[in-house]
Parts: structure tokens; sequence; C-alpha cells
């Protein structure tokens, strides 16, 4: 039976680039049960002051991916991957990739993480009475404005990770509107950018171009967003395998992935996402009564108003403390299986005194702007009578995971009295 759906094309594959992993994974059209996958392990570096991935390990990432997967359906199915029902690309969101008239990558891509633009948000924050983020593709943009950065004005394509791609393998410079949300905000009403908002970031503008013809044109969940050309096939396939023509739907964010694959995606309904960041998503039945600098207003792949909490720190600190731990055993001798670690370190905060025994935490690789943190200060803290146990640590370490996340809840629970 799952020999057949390939055979016939009855399957989707999705393509997800995230922080620290690019992810390609087919499904079956009758159950969506998993039928093969395959992955490419990246890391972002700084460079130049900026958080940063080249578009190189991009498309080396994926045709790895993609590599993987194909053979493990010739594997375990001995069938030739040669096309599939459906196709489609998520990535991290936000961000600043521009592109020149030829299409000429003009900056190199700043990721959600960097947190270099506090002035452009809380300019444009206080113009649009809207909260937007450091991350947002558009306070990238006026920050570069405002810094004078010469490559502004030849601006001709702004798009993000996922909408890079797509573009890539379709030519269409489209986007799917949650992952749009995460440029620049959007009516929820028309499904597309606040025209109101664009007439007001225009003014600011010096050069010929203007938003409108710079940014992705916004699509919703279901629309047609261009097929897999023969070009962008090779893209993806080098060895010619993968037939051009395949659907692809609108490329999204990681955000918009999390809610459908959750099935968060009606108001009243959220989920959380963890990671090298962490951020809930919260479907609204109404827009929040104040603007708030550690909420974002964001969007469901069908255009629904979500609030967003995002904390650009979650796992990297943990991870570290891990490696540490293992390290220790392997100079011991012993042999280390990291996911029996991770399990037996989570369990042991179980054990936990209430109070942590008096250990504190800050888990802030990178800048926090939820806290006001510009930069990453990773700190444990103790004083000398606090009680320093393996279950205490491990707890702090989760708390302080999570403290900045509480932040952004509190404020949806108790002050926006969020359902």
């Amino acid at each position: 039976m799952k020999k057949q759906l390939i055979e016939q094309g009855k399957t989707a594959l999705g393509i997800e680039f995230g922080s620290t992993r690019i992810k390609a994974v087919l499904i079956g059209f009758d159950n969506h049960t998993v039928l093969a996958s395959g992955s490419f392990d990246w890391e972002n570096k700084l460079e130049k002051g900026y958080w940063t991935y080249s578009l190189e390990a991009v498309w080396a990432g994926v045709q790895t991916a993609y590599a993987e997967l194909a053979k493990a359906v010739k594997e375990q199915y001995d069938v030739e991957l040669t096309t599939t029902g459906a196709l489609g690309f998520s990535a991290m969101m936000h961000g600043y990739l521009p592109f020149d008239k030829d299409g000429n990558q003009l900056a190199a891509f700043r990721t959600w993480r960097n947190t270099s633009t506090e002035q452009a948000a809380v300019m444009l924050t206080e113009k649009f009475n809207f909260n937007i983020p450091q991350r947002w593709s558009i306070a990238h943009l006026y920050q570069a404005l405002l810094n004078e950065e010469t490559h502004v004005k030849d601006i001709a394509h702004l798009t993000t990770l996922a909408g890079y791609v797509h573009w890539k393998l379709t030519g269409e410079k489209v986007m799917g509107v949650g992952e749009a949300s995460g440029m620049f905000p959007i009516d929820s009403q028309t499904g597309t950018y606040h025209a109101e908002m664009v007439d007001q970031f225009n003014e600011l503008v010096p050069f010929e171009w203007n938003l409108e013809t710079i940014l992705p044109t916004v699509l919703s969940a279901g629309e047609a967003a261009g097929t897999l050309t023969e070009a962008g096939a090779l893209l993806l396939d080098p060895t010619g395998t993968l037939q051009a023509g395949i659907p692809i739907a609108p490329p999204e964010g990681d955000a918009g992935t999390g809610m459908v694959a959750t099935n968060s995606v009606a108001e009243r309904t959220g989920n959380v996402s963890a990671g090298t960041s962490d951020f809930a998503m919260v479907v609204l039945e109404k827009e929040l009564e104040k603007v708030h600098m550690e909420i974002d207003m964001v969007t469901t792949p069908t255009g629904k108003p979500v609030a967003m909490v995002h904390c650009n720190n979650f796992t990297s600190d943990i991870n570290a403390w891990a490696g540490l731990f293992a390290e220790t055993a392997r100079a011991m001798g012993v042999k280390v299986d990291m996911g029996h670690l991770y399990t037996t370190l989570f369990e042991k905060a179980m054990e936990a005194d209430a109070d942590l025994g008096g250990l504190m935490n800050i888990n802030y690789f990178s800048g926090e702007p939820i806290t006001g943190f510009e930069e990453g200060r990773p700190l444990f803290v103790r004083m000398p009578d606090s009680r320093l146990t393996l279950a205490n640590f491990m707890r702090t370490q989760i708390y302080s995971a999570l403290g900045t996340l509480k932040i952004g809840m509190d404020i949806l629970t108790k002050e926006e009295k969020v359902k």
C-alpha cells in the first residue's frame, strides 16, 4: 500500500529549515503516515556581528536531507522517487534576505536571533502603534536604512529563508500569510499587509522602491503558490531523478507548521514550540486591548490573529551543560548515550527542593528582547549556603529556560484575559 502511494504520487513532501536541522519528511495522502525522512544538521554562525547561515549551506543542507530521504524510499520500498503529489517549505521565521533586480544577494542572511535592530523596532512600534519585534524583516530593513547601509537603495526583493527557497524552486515571489506576518503587520480583515502601515513606512523611504514592490505577495493556506520548475528540481535533486511540475504550497514559518502539526489553528487553542528558541502561539478571539512589547501579533496560515510570545533562548544552555556532563563521563571511561543522559538529567530534576536550593540561572546565549538584553551572557549563580545538588541544578536549568516565556504568558492570561 505504501509503495503504491509513492508510485502513484499520492504523497506530500515537507521540508523545514530549523535552527539546528533541515528536515525532509514524506507522508502519504491516506492517513498522513510518515513514509520516509532525511535530515541535515547545521548551526548558525556569528559573523561580522550578525547571526547568519550562508546560502551555500542552505542548498548543501536541503540536497543532503532530500538525498537521504530518496535513499530511504529506494531501500524501504524499492521505488525511485520521481515525483510527489505536493511539496511545501517552512523555515525559521523573520530575518532579512535582500536581493537586487538581478537576483544577487545584497547582504548576509540576518536571522531571527539577531538583536541589532532595537532603534528601528522602537521607532516603528511608536509610529504604527503596533509592536514590531527586533527580529521582524521590517525592523531589519529600517535599521539598515537608519545605518545608511549602501545596499538598501538597490533592494528589489526582500524575503525570508522559506520565501527564498520557494522563489528559487518555483520562480514565484510569494509567501504564506503566517510567514508574511513575521515580515510586516498583517490586516486580518484583508489577509495581506496592513495598508495604512505600508503607507506610513513608505513615507520613510528615500529611494525609488516601496514596500509594495519589494515584499512577497501574500497567500493563504490552500492557495496555489506555483509548481516545481526544472531548474528547481535540479536544485533539490541534482541527480535529475525528481521531475518538475509538483504543486507547491505557500511557504510558511516554523510557527505556522507548529500550529498545524498540533492542530492549534482554531480560536482559544495554542501550542509551544521548543528548540534553540521557544515560543507560544495563542489563537485569539479578538485583538489585544493594548500594545505589548513582549507580545508579537502574527497570524495562523489562514490569517486569524495570533498572540506570539517569542524567546530567543531555550535549549542552548541546557545543551552546553549536558555536553559538559557527557565529557566528564567520557573522561572517566564511561560510554555516553546522549538521549539517556538527557532523560536521566530531566527526571532527576523532579527530586529538586521547592526553592531550587537557592540556585539561579540565566540561559541567555543571545540577546533577549523581552527582558531588554542586547547580548547573551549565560550565568549560573549561587550563594555560599545554596544547596548545589544535581536535582536542584537541573530544575534551575529548566525553570530558567521557561522563565522568559512565562513573562509573556502572564501578560496574556492576567492582563489581557486571553482564553
